[in-house]
């Protein structure tokens, strides 16, 4: 029975690819079954299943999740106003000597508005509206593979909200993994999300740079007649005031001062505010963007909850359990060990979206990679490169799904594309390996401990203990640890 939770996950995978439903409603329909199932047999009894109302009323009073309708709105305003254009044009017009405007300026748009934009798909849907039109000078599996990787871009650069999702996440896994056999905390403590914005950002930045040079060589050439023209000073000056709010929002997250929902609030109100000022939208059109928020909202929410269900039946069949006993006893070095449980996890990421992801597969698999890895922050930068690198890979990969199905441009090969890809995947790979082999690299921007007063005591192995034991007293009513909120991990 403990080994049950696989066949639900491997039904999920089945039903997502052959169906086409919701995630969220795959998610309640498989738990459900088998739960039903479990009950039938005598695996358990259907009174602990009650534990589901108190989990779920726990997860949504949590502070964090009131940033994520914030982000919708952002992205769906992002799309129907001038701010992503007038971005777009700076930033070819800007990187037009180089002789690839047009490639770069679409990395450049992707990095300013993908963390501010909460999702894959919505950076996507911008980004094949304003890229598309301009990349009639290459290939179109070029073209197709420059959306996709553009479109992944605010799954690594902090402070996202799929960086600030993982951070919550990857605080609970850390500290469940504190209480399996075999792990040492030693002189660590235990990660928040302002630590995982940290040890990302550095290989989010490698990442970039690299992406950057592949988009410059590839790009070469096209001739984009669009950023010939004068760019016009009203559309300048909302390049350059745009982007300097976008930093200092992003920055303001990132060094700790602001919260997640502040930004994601003030950059909202913001452009709201620009949107009415200039009558940018009439009446129908922002009845379509508060219905849009509403329903992308709508469909996050529904799946946490389907993801809650999915978890606590999961668990009820003791698969977590039998996992991590089939990891600690594993015969292979715990570096290769690691590998496979990210290679798994890489599987998972080919059919699921990154809230997917963190949601349902990640708090089983982050626990058992601490341990193996020793080290939660290069544990989180690993999962968030597999993820954007599962995304990138056709033709199951979301991103790839995305900007084929909404860029307009001709049908393209699976094996054009990946030649295309090949490049971007190929420095993906390379950022994750000297990740793994290099752990420094995660930890190069973490804040400097406090020196120790003289004459005072290293601490002892109890007093470790206890403070472990006081950042994760609260239990959550499944028998998950409680997250703390995220005023008390930056403040």
């Amino acid at each position: 029975m403990n080994s049950i939770g696989l066949w639900m996950l491997l039904a999920l995978a089945i039903l997502v690819i052959a169906t086409g439903l919701p995630v969220w409603a795959l998610l309640i329909g498989v738990a459900s079954a088998f739960a039903a199932f479990g009950m039938a047999t005598g695996a358990f009894g259907g009174a602990i299943l009650s534990a589901l109302g108190p989990r779920i009323i726990s997860l949504l009073e949590h502070d964090l999740l009131q940033a994520m309708p914030l982000y919708v709105f952002i992205g769906v305003l992002l799309q129907r106003l001038a701010v992503a254009d007038a971005l777009f044009a700076s930033a070819a017009r800007l990187f037009r000597p180089l002789g690839s405007g047009t490639p770069l300026a679409a990395l450049a748009v992707g990095t300013l508005i993908a963390p501010m934009n909460g999702s894959v798909a919505s950076s996507s849907a911008l980004l094949s509206r304003l890229v598309a039109p301009r990349l009639a000078g290459i290939a179109p599996s070029k073209a197709v593979a420059l959306i996709s990787v553009a479109a992944t871009i605010g799954v690594v650069v902090p402070p996202s909200l799929v960086l600030i999702l993982l951070g919550d996440a990857m605080l609970r896994a850390h500290t469940e993994a504190s209480n399996l056999p075999g792990f040492v905390l030693g002189t660590q403590r235990i990660v928040n999300t302002q630590d995982v914005l940290h040890a990302a950002l550095l290989p989010a930045a490698a990442v970039l740079a690299l992406w950057a040079a592949v988009a410059w060589v590839q790009g070469r050439g096209l001739r984009d007649r669009s950023v010939a023209k004068p760019l016009p000073r009203r559309d300048a000056a909302l390049a350059v005031l745009a982007t300097t709010l976008i930093v200092l929002l992003l920055g303001g997250v990132f060094v700790g001062r602001l919260f997640a929902v502040e930004a994601a609030a003030t950059g909202g109100c913001l452009l709201a505010g620009a949107a009415l000022a200039a009558g940018a939208l009439n009446r129908p059109q922002w009845r379509a963007v508060l219905r849009d928020t509403l329903a992308l909202s709508g469909a996050l929410f529904a799946l946490l909850v389907g993801a809650t269900t999915f978890s606590l039946v999961f668990r009820v069949f003791g698969t977590d359990r039998w996992l991590a006993q089939l990891v600690l006893a594993s015969p292979w070095p715990p570096s290769a060990t690691a590998a496979l449980v990210l290679l798994l996890v890489a599987l998972c990421a080919w059919v699921l979206d990154a809230f997917e992801m963190i949601f349902v597969i990640i708090p089983i698999v982050a626990p058992l990679l601490i341990v193996q890895l020793g080290d939660a922050q290069q544990a989180a930068v690993l999962l968030l490169l597999v993820l954007q690198l599962s995304f990138l890979l056709p033709p199951m990969g979301y991103a790839v799904l995305m900007a084929r199905s909404r860029s307009g441009l001709p049908r393209v090969a699976t094996s054009d594309l990946l030649r295309a890809l090949a490049p971007f995947v190929a420095a993906q790979l390379l950022v994750a390996v000297c990740v793994f082999a290099w752990p420094r690299a995660v930890h190069l921007l973490d804040a400097a401990v406090p020196a120790a007063a003289p004459g005072s005591a290293a601490p002892t192995e109890q007093d470790i203990v206890r403070q472990m034991e006081e950042m994760g007293r609260q239990v959550a009513p499944g028998g998950d640890p409680e997250p703390q909120t995220v005023e008390g991990e930056k403040r």
